[in-house]
């Protein structure tokens, strides 16, 4: 695994140009981009910078997934694939062929493993035995989270399952989530972290304490990269 960690006063571009940057090498060496999307505020400005830096991409060619969901309709408030849609999906028009959402609104234990199925029919498709990830988006919570993979649940220790529901005792609520298996199957992880997030806490998970989450995140084969917005 290469780590790198990039401090930068330019977040947004910063971490849109990368995702662009990536999203033109995998086109170019294997005629598709697969990224999966995080959810939170963060990325937010991200997604809306980077369709408008990428309005000439074929979106055709380009596949997204969630790294998580919650347990919600579409349309809700909350919802990871509603905050996608309004900052970038419908901004640049992509097709709906090109967007694995994860059904939030059905029964959780289902809607997991419907999405597990079918990246795993893709992947079959493609001769290979693992979805694999061009780019995997993540961020941080105040407690070391990642995805919807918290500290002390289940999914968190999930060595078969590639997408799991996940209940959150601090929300008391479920989540959809990939796990550890899947994520560290990505060509290239990019945590994205802004300049106002605890910085006592991101120092202890670059350290490796695996007592957090998103310290647990080590692509086997790929690059683990974080993003870490500066104050200016």
């Amino acid at each position: 695994m290469q780590r790198d960690v990039i401090r930068t006063k330019n977040f947004v571009a910063a971490a849109a140009g990368i995702i662009l940057e990536e999203a033109r090498a995998a086109l170019a060496e294997r005629g598709e981009f697969r990224v999966a999307l995080s959810g939170g505020n963060t990325p937010r400005p991200v997604y809306a910078e980077f369709g408008r830096i990428a309005r000439d991409l074929s979106w055709e060619r380009v596949r997204f997934t969630f790294g998580d969901e919650r347990c919600v309709p579409p349309d809700a408030a909350t919802s990871n694939y509603r905050m996608a849609r309004e900052s970038l999906f419908e901004a640049c028009a992509i097709p709906e062929k090109s967007i694995m959402r994860m059904r939030g609104e059905i029964d959780p234990p289902l809607a997991a493993q419907e999405y597990e199925d079918a990246l795993a029919l893709l992947a079959s498709q493609h001769g290979e035995t693992i979805y694999r990830h061009d780019l995997t988006l993540l961020g941080m919570g105040d407690d070391g989270h990642t995805a919807s993979l918290f500290p002390g649940t289940a999914a968190l220790e999930e060595q078969v399952r590639r997408v799991a529901a996940n209940f959150v005792p601090k929300f008391a609520a479920w989540r959809l989530t990939m796990t550890l298996p899947l994520l560290n199957q990505s060509r290239r992880v990019l945590f994205l972290v802004s300049g106002d997030k605890n910085r006592q806490l991101l120092e202890r998970i670059l350290a490796g304490d695996s007592e957090f989450p998103a310290s647990r995140v080590e692509p086997a084969n790929g690059q683990l990269s974080w993003l870490i917005g500066e104050r200016a």
